[in-house]
C-alpha cells in the first residue's frame, strides 16, 4: 500500500466533488473456475484499490460524504481460514494502514446503505462489470438487476475519472516499474524466439519474468505469428522461418499498476525486404504520433499522425492511390490500420474501461462509427499527467480485404491487386507508454529494441 495520507487525501478530494449522501464501493470476491474453492487469480476493483488500498476479497467501503468518514465492511478471519491461509492482519489494521479508522462486520453493509436510502440520501455507485456485484447492489437498493449499470451515479463516474485520469509522482513511479519489467519482457521473448518453437514458450517465459520480479501480467498475453488478429490469445503455432511475431504483453507492478508494450520481429535472423519495409513504415508512423504528443493535443490528432504517415507509405508501396487527404477522411487506411492509435493506462491497461470508454476517453464528444476511427478508446485533449500507450499498428487481414473488393469499397484509394500480393504478411505492431507532462510527453521506462538494427542484434 501507499502511506495513509494518500488515500486520505483522494478521498478528501472526492468528498469535495460530491454533495451529500454515501458513496458505496464495492471491491471484489474471489471467482470459482470449475468448483467454489478453485478460483481465478483474485484481481481487487481497481477504484477500490484507489481510495482505500486494501487488495483482499469481500470488502466494501462507504464513504460518508456528510460526515467526511469512511468505513469499510469485512468479516475477519477464522480458525478455519488461518488453518489453509495462515495468519494475517486484521481487516482494522489493514484499514488503518489507508488512512480509515471504522471498520464493520459485512453482515451490516445493506443495513447501512438502506439506512441512507430510506432516510432520502443519495448513495453513489460504479457501474458494475461483475454480475455478482450487480446482484449485491440490486439486493441492497431493490434495483432490477439488470438496471444497475443505467442507475450508477453518473457523477461519481465522472469524479472519479476526472481523479484517477491525472497521476500522482507515486503512481509514476509505480508505472515505471511496470514499464520496466515490461521492457525486459520483450527484451527476453526477442532473443529466445528460434524457428521450431512454440509461441506458448516464449509466452510462458514473459509471464514467469513478470511473477518473478513481484506481480503479475497486466492482461492477457498476446504472442504469435499472426499478428493480423489484434487480439489474439491463442499460442499453439509453431514458429517458423520467415514468421514475424507479434508481442502484446505487460507486468502489472506491486501496487496494481499496468505496463503495456508491443514488439513485433522476426522468427529468423533478419527481416526480410517486405517485412523491413512495413517495420519502418509502422515505425515512422509510432514516432509521427509520439512526436504530435502534449497537453491540449487531441488524442484524435495523434490517431491521424499515424494514419497520414501510413497512408503515404502504402501509397509509396502501391498498395493505396488517389488523394491521401481523401483517403484519410473515407477511413480507406483503416485497411491497414483498423484500430486506435492508444488509449489510457494505470491501474487497468484499458485505465477505467469499467466506468465507460466514452467518458473516459471522450468526456460527451461524439463518437465515429467508422472503422477503424470507431476503435480509438481515447480522443479527447492530452493533459498534463494523463499516461497513455502508443500503438500504432499495420495489419494485413485477408478476410477484410475480401470483404471491401467485395463490396468495393474505398475503391478509389486501394489497389486490390497489389494488396492480395501482400495478404500474408500478417501484422506489425510497437508500443511504448507515456507520460503526458507539462511541456511534452517522457517515455515510461528504459526504452525497448526498436529498430531494425537492434531487433536484428538481439535476433543474431
Amino acid at each position: 500500500m501507499f502511506p495513509e495520507e494518500i488515500y486520505n487525501r483522494r478521498r478528501g478530494a472526492l468528498i469535495e466533488r460530491l454533495e451529500g449522501g454515501l458513496v458505496l464501493l464495492l471491491g471484489n470476491r474471489e471467482s470459482p473456475m470449475n468448483y467454489a474453492e478453485n478460483c481465478y487469480p483474485f484481481r481487487q476493483d481497481s477504484t477500490f484499490l484507489y481510495y482505500i488500498g486494501l487488495d483482499q476479497p469481500d470488502l466494501a467501503a462507504v464513504i460518508d460524504l456528510d460526515e467526511g468518514t469512511t468505513a469499510v465492511f469485512g468479516d475477519e478471519l477464522t480458525i478455519d481460514h488461518i488453518i489453509w491461509m495462515g495468519d494475517l492482519p486484521t481487516i482494522a489494521d489493514r484499514a488503518r494502514r489507508g488512512g480509515v479508522d471504522q471498520t464493520r462486520p459485512l453482515v451490516n453493509l445493506s443495513a447501512a446503505v438502506r439506512a441512507a436510502a430510506v432516510a432520502g440520501r443519495p448513495v453513489r455507485f460504479l457501474p458494475p462489470y461483475r454480475r455478482e456485484n450487480a446482484y449485491r447492489l440490486s439486493r441492497m437498493l431493490g434495483i432490477p438487476i439488470d438496471e444497475t449499470a443505467e442507475r450508477a451515479s453518473l457523477e461519481l463516474v465522472r469524479a472519479v475519472i476526472a481523479q484517477r485520469s491525472i497521476k500522482a509522482p507515486e503512481e509514476v513511479e509505480q508505472l515505471e516499474i511496470a514499464a520496466s519489467t515490461s521492457v525486459a519482457m520483450h527484451t527476453a521473448a526477442i532473443r529466445m524466439a528460434r524457428p521450431g518453437m512454440k509461441e506458448a514458450e516464449i509466452v510462458a517465459e514473459v509471464e514467469r519474468i513478470a511473477v518473478a520480479a513481484g506481480g503479475r501480467t497486466s492482461f492477457p498475453t498476446i504472442g504469435t505469428i499472426h499478428g493480423e488478429t489484434l487480439h489474439n490469445h491463442d499460442h499453439s503455432h509453431t514458429l517458423a522461418e520467415g514468421d514475424l511475431f507479434l508481442l502484446d504483453a505487460g507486468a502489472e507492478s506491486p501496487l496494481g499498476y499496468a505496463g503495456d508494450l508491443s514488439s513485433t520481429f522476426p522468427v529468423g535472423p533478419s527481416f526480410d525486404s517486405r517485412q523491413r519495409a512495413v517495420y519502418e513504415l509502422q515505425l515512422a508512423a509510432y514516432h509521427a504520433a509520439v512526436d504530435r504528443l502534449a497537453p491540449g493535443v487531441p488524442n484524435r490528432d495523434v490517431h491521424f499522425a499515424a494514419a497520414r504517415v501510413i497512408a503515404e507509405g502504402m501509397k509509396e508501396l502501391g498498395l493505396m492511390k488517389g488523394d491521401i487527404d481523401d483517403a484519410l477522411a473515407e477511413g480507406a487506411h483503416a485497411m491497414f490500420f483498423p484500430c486506435g492509435v492508444g488509449h489510457m493506462l494505470g491501474l487497468d491497461a484499458h485505465d477505467m474501461e469499467d466506468l465507460g470508454e466514452d467518458h473516459v476517453g471522450y468526456a460527451g464528444e461524439p463518437r465515429s462509427t467508422q472503422l477503424g476511427l470507431k476503435s480509438l478508446r481515447l480522443a479527447r485533449k492530452l493533459e498534463p499527467g494523463f499516461v497513455v500507450t502508443v500503438e500504432p499498428g499495420i495489419y494485413l487481414i485477408p478476410q477484410l480485404i475480401d470483404l471491401w473488393r467485395a463490396e468495393g469499397h474505398c475503391a478509389d484509394f486501394l489497389n486490390f491487386d497489389e494488396l492480395d500480393r501482400w495478404r500474408d504478411l500478417g501484422g506489425i505492431r510497437n508500443e511504448e507508454d507515456y507520460l503526458i507532462t507539462a511541456d511534452g510527453a517522457r517515455r515510461l521506462g528504459p526504452a525497448k529494441p526498436l529498430t531494425v538494427a537492434e531487433i536484428e542484434a538481439l535476433r543474431g
